[in-house]
C-alpha cells in the first residue's frame, strides 16, 4: 500500500451515511468494507479525532473536554509514526476543534487548520459551544482544492488527511446534490459526499491509483437533530443541552461509519461485528507490517482474511464535556458519562451500560428491542454528584 487516505466526515450520523442516498460513500462500499456497527469514543470532535490518530481511548491521549486538554506529550500519533517511516504527511482540516492547540499537527509535515473567525469577530477556538463553532470552518470546496494543492506537489507515498466539517450545524446546504434528502441535516451530508467524489476524483487525475491506496473513511460522531430521526433526544423530547452533540451518549451520536477500502481488501463486504473508532490507528499500522502493541484498539485485519471472520469488541465511551457546560452556567445538572456498548455475536443481542460519573446512576439499555433507546432502565437511584 504505497499511499494512505483518512477523509472524515464529521457529524455524520451511521444511519444517513448508509441511507443509500450518498454515491460518494456507496462508491467507497462497493469497493471496501463497510462497519455497520462502529462506535466512537467521544462525541465531540478533538478527543473521537484523537482516539482515532493514536489508538489510545481519552484517559491515555489526554483530551477528555472540548476546551481543556492538548494531546498528551507520550501519545504517539499515526502520522508520526508514518513520517518516520517515508511518508510525506499533509492534512486539510475545517473546524476549531482540529486546530494546531490540540497537538493532532504532530507528525504533518502540512497541516492547514485556516479558519475564518466567528460572525461577531470572535476566535472559535475560545467558545465552549459546539454549536456556536460550526459558524466558523472551511467549506468543502475549500477543502479539496487545498488537499490537491498539496498532494500535487509530492512524489513519494503520502499520507493525506482530508475532513470536512459541512454536516455539522447550521444546516444550511449551499447547493442541493440530493433530491431525497428528507432534511437540510441531510443536504450538507451530501454536500461534504459531492466534493468527497470530486476528491476522490481529483487524485486519480494526479496519478495514484485506487489500485495502491488504502483509504479510510470515518465520522467522529454522529447528531442529534431534536425530532428529526426517531432516536433523537434533544429539544422537546427531553433533553434541550443534546441538541447537535456533546453531552450525551446515545447512538445517535456514538454509532458513526466507518468503510475502509484497499489493495488485497475484500470488496463490498458489509461487517455486523461491533468495532471501534479507536481500532483504525492500530489496524493501518498492521496492515503496513508496523504493528505495535501500545494501543487500545486493536487491529481490524482479521475481518479481512477471504474467508471471514472476526468477533465484536466492547465499545467505551465517554463525555466530560457537560462539565464546560456546567462551567458555563448552564445546566447546572449535567454530569459527565461514561458507557459500554456491548454486542453477543451469537445471541444476536446489544446492550449499552451508561454510568453517569461521580454518581452511582447506571443505565441499561437493551438496544435490539428499544433500539432508539428511550427505555433505559435504572439500576440505581440517583445520588447527589461529587464535585
Amino acid at each position: 500500500m504505497r499511499n494512505i487516505l483518512f477523509v472524515s466526515l464529521d457529524t455524520v450520523r451511521a444511519d444517513v451515511a448508509y441511507s443509500g442516498k450518498m454515491p460518494g460513500i456507496e462508491s467507497l462500499r462497493r469497493n471496501g468494507i463497510t462497519f455497520r456497527q462502529a462506535i466512537s469514543s467521544a462525541p465531540f470532535t478533538p478527543s473521537s479525532h484523537a482516539s482515532v490518530f493514536t489508538g489510545l481511548q481519552p484517559a491515555r491521549h489526554g483530551i477528555r473536554h472540548l476546551l481543556r486538554e492538548q494531546l498528551a506529550p507520550q501519545a504517539t500519533t499515526l502520522a508520526e509514526r508514518l513520517k518516520s517511516a517515508g511518508y510525506a504527511t499533509g492534512a486539510v482540516v475545517s473546524c476549531p476543534g482540529l486546530n494546531k492547540w490540540y497537538g493532532m499537527n504532530r507528525g504533518f509535515d502540512h497541516y492547514d487548520d485556516e479558519i475564518p473567525l466567528l460572525p461577531d469577530g470572535s476566535d472559535p477556538l475560545t467558545t465552549p459551544d459546539v454549536k456556536k463553532r460550526g459558524l466558523a470552518l472551511k467549506r468543502a470546496p475549500l477543502v479539496v482544492e487545498r488537499a490537491l494543492d498539496w498532494l500535487g506537489r509530492q512524489d513519494g507515498p503520502f499520507f493525506l488527511f482530508a475532513h470536512f466539517f459541512d454536516a455539522h450545524w447550521p444546516y444550511e446546504p449551499p447547493e442541493d446534490f440530493c433530491p431525497e434528502a428528507a432534511n437540510p441535516y441531510e443536504g450538507e451530508v451530501a454536500y461534504s459526499d459531492h466534493y468527497l467524489q470530486v476528491l476522490l476524483r481529483g487524485i486519480e487525475e494526479l496519478g495514484h491509483s485506487p489500485a495502491d491506496t488504502l483509504i479510510v473513511c470515518f465520522s467522529d460522531h454522529g447528531e442529534d437533530l431534536a425530532g428529526w430521526y426517531p432516536n433523537d433526544h434533544a429539544g422537546p423530547l427531553g433533553h434541550p443541552y443534546e441538541e447537535g452533540h456533546g453531552c450525551l451518549l446515545f447512538d445517535t451520536t456514538q454509532h458513526v461509519p466507518l468503510v475502509i477500502g484497499g489493495p488485497g481488501l475484500p470488496a463490498g463486504v458489509e461487517v455486523d461485528c461491533q468495532v471501534r473508532l479507536v481500532d483504525i490507528a492500530p489496524t493501518v499500522l498492521d496492515l503496513l507490517g508496523m504493528a505495535g502493541d501500545d494501543f487500545d484498539g486493536l487491529s481490524l485485519t482479521e475481518f479481512f482474511r477471504p474467508e471471514g471472520g472476526g468477533t465484536s469488541r466492547p465499545a467505551y465511551s465517554e463525555t466530560y464535556y457537560p462539565e464546560e457546560r456546567r462551567a458555563g452556567g448552564e445546566y447546572p445538572g449535567l454530569a459527565p458519562l461514561a458507557a459500554v456498548r456491548l454486542q453477543d455475536d451469537d445471541q444476536g443481542g446489544r446492550t449499552k451500560v451508561v454510568w453517569e460519573i461521580g454518581t452511582d446512576t447506571v443505565e441499561l439499555y437493551d438496544l435490539r428491542s428499544d433500539p432508539d433507546e428511550h427505555n433505559g432502565q435504572t439500576l440505581s437511584s440517583p445520588v447527589t454528584p461529587r464535585p
